[in-house]
């Protein structure tokens, strides 16, 4: 039962497992006094019967209180009803034969039956159970004349309040676990699935026009020679920039892609309610520019969906210039906030010029355009 299976992949849980059960066998020592009686009654079969019933009783206790534990390090805290209702009738039955061997001192079974319903059955029926015990204490000991004990049926319902809560504590921190494990797989599957539709948006359309012109390089290599030339330089540069979007992508865009940008813009705004026009292709973007063109793509998206009050958006590139526009009510700023500045001062630096647009009858556009296109 507790072979290598069982334990975590970490031995240090086992361990912590193992104290767990040495503290429960110190509470053992209750049950030493009906072994004692029944070792002292042991030229007396009832004084075996004793005995045996006592270390049948407390093994199985044990086993019980270390399967739990096992089951809760697996979130699996509630057993089986034929598990827990075998269990519970064999330590009804040992109790009952201790009982019968040594008499009141077999009493102090009563505790652990308790304490076991409240590991292995649901509250409610944990509860019945529990009282039904203590009350069957007292009747013993009424009938057979042994005295008061009513310190042993109080001492059964507070060993079942204080597991209950136990128990209670250890059900709310599974429940947990797994709440979080499922929060971490819908976190991981929307991650994938984020993943693939930027990659499919990176490499869906360029991958395309690099076929397309590696045929068409491959048909004017007998005709047109330069032309051929022109179209596999072509082809060099969009796949290089295929390849750093993937890259861009795959690390968790630690840098900007235009492709990628483009991608996340026509998310926002779609979550944002605002209608999206975006570029389906950004081949034509040399790659000096692709970065800043990105950057651009990502400030102009950012003030449409925060300040805007937009209903359409549209994001247009060509080989100079980029610019993100809407139908909203016009920006509060002229170019002041820390986000325009950053971008002002990035184009400058790739030698873009960076134009802000907010006519008096409403909408707004943020352009990036090399000044050589100006």
């Amino acid at each position: 039962m507790f072979d290598k299976t069982d334990r975590s992949d970490s031995s240090a849980p086992w361990r912590w497992n193992r104290f767990g059960i040495v503290f429960a066998a110190v509470w053992m020592v209750f049950l030493v006094g009906p072994f004692v009686d029944s070792w002292n009654l042991r030229g007396e079969l009832r004084g075996w019967t004793g005995m045996f019933a006592t270390l049948a009783f407390a093994t199985l206790y044990l086993f019980v209180f270390a399967r739990t534990r096992i089951r809760r390090q697996s979130q699996l805290v509630q057993p089986t009803f034929p598990e827990s209702a075998l269990i519970l009738s064999v330590l009804t039955a040992l109790a009952a034969v201790m009982i019968t061997s040594v008499g009141a001192t077999g009493l102090a079974a009563a505790p652990y039956l308790a304490v076991t319903a409240v590991m292995m059955l649901p509250t409610v029926a944990a509860g019945i159970y529990s009282l039904a015990v203590a009350a069957t204490v007292e009747i013993i000991s009424m009938t057979a004349d042994w005295g008061n004990f009513s310190g042993v049926a109080l001492g059964v319902c507070a060993a079942a309040f204080a597991m209950s809560g136990v128990m209670t504590l250890i059900r709310r921190n599974a429940q947990m676990l797994r709440e979080r494990e499922e929060q971490e797989k819908r976190a991981v599957l929307e991650e994938r699935a984020r993943m693939a539709r930027d990659l499919h948006d990176i490499l869906g359309h360029s991958l395309t026009v690099i076929t397309v012109k590696a045929e068409l390089a491959g048909r004017l290599l007998d005709v047109d020679v330069e032309r051929a030339r022109a179209e596999l330089d072509d082809l060099e540069r969009l796949s290089r920039d295929a390849l750093a979007d993937v890259r861009s992508a795959v690390e968790g865009f630690r840098g900007l892609s235009l492709p990628v940008e483009i991608a996340r813009a026509r998310e926002a705004l779609r979550a944002a309610g605002i209608e999206a026009e975006v570029p389906g292709s950004t081949d034509v973007v040399p790659t000096r520019l692709r970065e800043l063109f990105a950057w651009t793509i990502r400030e102009g998206v950012t003030n449409v969906v925060r300040h805007s009050g937009a209903r359409q958006c549209r994001i247009s590139v060509d080989r100079s210039s980029v610019s993100v526009s809407d139908d909203g009510r016009g920006s509060v700023t002229t170019g002041s906030g820390n986000g325009l500045i950053g971008l002002r001062e990035r184009a400058g630096a790739a030698g873009a010029k960076l134009i802000i647009a907010a006519p008096e009858n409403g909408g707004f556009t943020l352009q990036v355009t090399e000044k050589e296109a100006v």
